[in-house]
């Protein structure tokens, strides 16, 4: 850890070098520092949360510290109960003792058509994706659109093939729906919700709160391929790359995981907050540590290049058909075998691993050898992206 590092995340708890000093301890050793630093941002995260701005704003959209605030101080609060409080990527329900996952998504990603895909199969694949990760076979979606007035209908015609051709990739089936029509400049163009049924079949009990130490955190491919996809689309940038959307339904991937490795703890969606985000819902779900290996993340050079150009990091850049999974350390192999036995997770690769140290807190040793802290993502970089 370097010394910047060590002065970046006293800045972040409000008490700098000159902090500690006002407060009359002595310039203790660095290796001391770095616990001090560690500790007051482990109490500052255990602070019942509270949503400090009085209007909502982009960033409770981000993904990350807003977000995660607006959804345990205003929703979680509200809503509390056992089935809900886990806040994974589905609820998972037990109806005449069949195992049932439910999961419902919003998108209102701009601009709605992207090299790709488009919101319509982006709305398919990201319900698919919530319910395969929860361990299920996704089965029925539902789709309700909100529709501008003056909205293309070729447009939506557009929108609602690609849904239709989504979910005959996914074997899934759109059983219900609903349209409502709102004034012109009251939306913008068109946005989706759909929900989705899968059922449990197999014998697993997945979420980040099962994280031990000594397991493997292990990504199925190249992040931040859909988030920089969106961004340039969006042509208010003078930047030109060969990057497309990675929007794909996991259900087939996840599937030839859990044959291979049954005893699977947990596994997300990597989408708003992409990567980051995970490892640190992974961290304090469980109360651990955990260390990620900047080499060991695969990035295509076209998005690291185009990540650099707009000073972002790809840890927080959202995938569409990406997952994070965690796995015993004796299972990782087998893991990434299986993943890489499928179109989708060629690339797949252990990028870390959870420990006891440190409890609630990401590290990430970096390309130069230092270590840093990876917190959850402040502001809202990039907007909308599904």
């Amino acid at each position: 850890m370097s010394k910047s590092w060590i002065d970046e995340a006293l800045a972040q708890t409000e008490l700098g070098p000159e902090g500690l000093a006002a407060e009359g301890r002595r310039q203790l050793p660095l290796a001391d520092r770095e616990q001090q630093v560690l500790d007051r941002i482990d109490r500052a995260r255990r602070r019942r949360p509270k949503v400090r701005e009085e209007r909502v704003t982009m960033s409770h959209g981000s993904g990350g510290k807003a977000t995660h605030t607006l959804i345990e101080a205003i929703f979680l609060d509200a809503f509390r109960n056992p089935l809900l409080e886990p806040l994974e990527d589905a609820a998972q329900l037990t109806v005449n003792g069949a195992r049932i996952a439910l999961t419902t998504d919003s998108y209102v990603v701009s601009p709605l058509f992207f090299p790709g895909g488009d919101i319509g199969d982006l709305a398919v694949n990201g319900t698919v994706n919530d319910l395969s990760v929860a361990g299920a076979r996704p089965l029925y979606l539902s789709a309700g659109f909100i529709l501008e007035e003056g909205f293309p209908v070729a447009d939506l015609s557009r929108v609602v093939g690609s849904m239709r051709d989504a979910a005959a990739a996914a074997g899934v089936h759109v059983v219900t729906g609903d349209t409502k029509v709102v004034q012109k400049g009251k939306a913008d163009g068109c946005y989706i919700n759909t929900a989705g049924v899968g059922v449990i079949e197999r014998d697993v009990s997945l979420g980040v709160a099962r994280a031990r130490p000594g397991d493997a955190i292990i990504v199925s491919g190249p992040i931040g391929d859909h988030g920089i996809t969106i961004m340039l689309a969006r042509g208010e940038l003078d930047i030109e790359a060969d990057i497309v959307s990675d929007t794909a339904p996991l259900n087939g991937l996840v599937a030839g995981l859990l044959d291979a490795v049954p005893g699977v703890r947990a596994m997300r969606d990597a989408t708003r907050g992409g990567v980051a985000t995970i490892l640190n819902e992974i961290a304090k779900a469980a109360d651990v540590g955990v260390l990620a290996v900047e080499d060991e993340i695969p990035v295509r050079a076209e998005v690291r290049g185009a990540s650099e150009l707009l000073g972002i990091d790809p840890m927080y850049v959202a995938c569409e058909g990406r997952l994070v999974a965690v796995v015993a350390g004796e299972d990782a192999d087998r893991a990434v075998a299986a993943l890489r036995a499928h179109p989708l997770g060629g690339q797949a690769a252990v990028i870390g691993h959870v420990r006891a140290e440190q409890r609630g807190i990401v590290q990430l040793k970096t390309a130069f050898g230092g270590t840093r802290i990876v917190d959850l993502l402040v502001g809202d970089p990039l907007p909308r992206i599904c």
